[in-house]
């Protein structure tokens, strides 16, 4: 059973979206899986072999517990009842407490696409009188990281997670992909990128007064037992 499992289109989204809140998570003791839905390929300078290496390397970077990857076509993506199936039978195996999804809107066809794919697939989860393996189960929560295809977006988020400890972890990980930050690219591309990410972070953390943060949102209303978590 995971605390948390994240779900991308591709891999390296759960990595650029929440790395950071991913290490936040497992300092706390929680058990945290990533599910890609599709290799990602192709891409220009890439190879489903080297994206395959690419993911598995971030993977251990984080230190998440399990990573997967589903055989959906990249470029295609679509919320179709397969997919969903496909992706309720993995929910049903790992019986994760709290989803992590793309947000909504997105300049990237495949990012929107998984959104939906993913709130269908939470609800599937949990039917019964199915031939889908494994036993009911339906994820508490659902959150939606943001992606970088859409640079004129800046919606409000339902919370930001403190990152700071975590933001080199995250590099780390993100420049694992090799193949699609650097390779083939303009000499200083990659670097250059790596900047924007950690300018990125470092504008969410200053809205809670902390180095660097990660935004998320949630369509439902998010339930607090205290106050105290919120007082700085």
């Amino acid at each position: 059973m995971l605390d948390v499992l994240a779900i991308g289109a591709h891999p390296d989204d759960v990595e650029l979206g929440m790395g950071g809140a991913i290490g936040a998570f497992l300092a706390e003791g929680l058990k945290v899986g990533i599910l890609d839905l599709t290799n990602g390929e192709p891409t220009p300078f890439g190879s489903p072999e080297e994206r395959e290496r690419e993911a598995a390397a971030a993977a251990d970077i984080l230190g998440v517990a399990v990573r997967r990857t589903l055989p959906l076509t990249n470029r295609e993506l679509q919320d179709t009842v397969e997919a969903r199936r496909m992706v309720a039978e993995v929910i049903r195996e790992w019986r994760p407490r709290t989803l992590f999804i793309h947000y909504w809107e997105d300049a990237h066809p495949d990012h929107v696409a998984a959104c939906r794919l993913c709130e269908a697939a939470r609800f599937y989860a949990k039917l019964t009188k199915t031939d889908m393996r494994g036993e009911p189960f339906y994820p508490a929560r659902i959150f939606y990281f943001f992606s970088n295809h859409l640079r004129g977006l800046h919606p409000k988020p339902a919370f930001i997670i403190d990152t700071s400890d975590y933001m080199e972890k995250k590099l780390a990980a993100v420049k694992a992909y090799y193949t699609q930050f650097e390779k083939g690219r303009p000499e200083g591309a990659g670097p250059a990128f790596y900047k924007e990410i950690e300018t990125r972070d470092a504008y969410w953390g200053s809205l809670i007064g902390a180095r660097y943060g990660e935004p998320f949102v949630s369509r439902e209303e998010i339930g607090l037992r205290g106050i105290r978590d919120l007082v700085r």
